[in-house]
């Protein structure tokens, strides 16, 4: 008798070729380096060395041991470690209760949904220089406000105490709508009949929204939080609009603290702060974005 070999017996192990040819990918190699790859391998390359526009000399590590030797350097980055925790954990949680607000049955729900979306639309820069006015010690709306219910307010970007949490408060602001737009299409996304099945079963809302809509939104969760961490650890504008990293350094992040070393023309050293900050975002974000999905994965 003879055997018969069915499509299904081959090896497995047999990958299926791509259906355009080696060449196809060149462009998107040619500009990935050019863009990307060349520069950031010059960035090393300058991080051990004394530089100017015209000149260079090899120094080492020299650049990152001045780096870590500074206590306002050191304190730059933990304020952006900081920074970022903080910001990519109230925008995600705002977030996602502005979401479920915004996806029930509410009068006027589009116009919400606008309205919670604009400050996304606004310049950075514009938000930095009104909340500064606004959070002025003596003449600012808010202080003023409060003056008028009999509490004297604070200097909030004048106090070193406040200075990086007011600016963090003003960054949920401006980015918590992005958030909710994301958190808004992985809710809407969730078939209907899981709230169907959840209601007969006597499920009431707060059930339904801890046994339905957290463990369903969490690809969307995962996009939040990684995307609201990187913006907070690379964070520049907004602290630079409103503090300027003062008092003092009390509000300085990595990537202020670079500006103004390269300012002072220590060019070498905010190259190395570039390369630390690289290394900073990619020590603290894949393994958080490894640990999300892998919780996905389980769940």
């Amino acid at each position: 008798m003879t055997e018969i070999h069915s499509p299904s017996a081959e090896p497995t192990a047999r990958r299926r070729r791509s259906p355009y040819p080696f060449w196809f990918y060149l462009p998107a190699a040619a500009i990935y380096g050019v863009l990307f790859l060349f520069p950031a391998l010059s960035s090393i390359w300058f991080s051990l060395t004394r530089w100017t526009l015209f000149e260079s000399s090899f120094i080492g590590l020299d650049n990152f041991r001045a780096f870590f030797q500074e206590p306002f350097l050191v304190q730059g980055l933990v304020n952006t470690v900081i920074f970022g925790f903080l910001t990519s954990g109230l925008k995600t949680v705002l977030g996602l209760l502005l979401a479920v607000l915004l996806t029930s049955r509410i009068a006027a729900r589009d116009f919400l949904r606008s309205l919670a979306f604009f400050p996304v639309l606004v310049s950075t820069i514009g938000v930095g220089i009104a909340f500064t006015a606004m959070m002025h010690p003596t003449h600012g709306v808010i202080n003023e406000g409060l003056a008028l219910l009999g509490v004297k307010g604070p200097g909030w970007l004048t106090d070193r105490r406040l200075a990086l949490l007011s600016v963090a408060v003003v960054d949920v602001w401006k980015g918590v709508g992005l958030a909710t737009v994301i958190f808004i299409a992985g809710i809407v996304s969730i078939p209907k009949d899981y709230y169907e099945a959840a209601r007969i079963d006597g499920a009431r809302s707060l059930a339904q929204f801890t046994y339905v809509t957290l463990p369903l939104v969490r690809p969307a969760t995962v996009t939040v939080v990684t995307l609201s961490f990187i913006g907070g650890l690379r964070t520049f504008d907004l602290v630079w609009a409103m503090t300027k990293g003062g008092p003092g350094f009390a509000s300085d992040v990595v990537a202020s603290v670079i500006y103004k070393q390269y300012q002072a023309g220590f060019y070498g050293l905010s190259t190395a702060g570039n390369v630390i900050l690289f290394a900073l975002i990619a020590v603290l974000v894949l393994p958080l974005y490894a640990f999300l999905n892998r919780e996905e994965d389980r769940s």
